[in-house]
């Protein structure tokens, strides 16, 4: 069937992945982070105020906090580097968002 429109099954595979990676790609549009404004105290942040950072999820706030609480404090936020899940592609990320000292004033726009 596809030969008698004249489109070799290549050039059809082609289109159809193609066509999936559109759908992929506008797909995932919508499901970037919201813009974040202010920072939030790696240190004093609860898990909902953790969970508004970029690319931070329930699973990784609660990393956080767990980090915090065995090694006493963030002195540093590089330091977030040895959380589960954060290496330095995300600390660079986090970093214009995250503080280890002061309030949280973190809020979506």
């Amino acid at each position: 069937m596809i030969e008698r429109f004249g489109t070799s099954p290549g050039r059809v595979l082609a289109r159809v992945l193609l066509l999936a990676l559109g759908i992929a790609v506008a797909g995932s549009a919508g499901a970037a982070d919201p813009p974040l404004q202010g920072v939030v105290n790696v240190n004093t942040a609860s898990l909902e105020e953790l969970q508004l950072l970029p690319g931070i999820g329930e699973t990784r706030a609660r990393a956080i906090v767990a980090q915090r609480e065995q090694s006493g404090g963030f002195r540093s936020v590089d330091e977030l580097v040895a959380v589960k899940g954060i290496g330095d592609k995300a600390l660079e990320r986090l970093r214009p968002f995250v503080t280890t000292k002061g309030k949280t004033t973190a809020s979506l726009e």
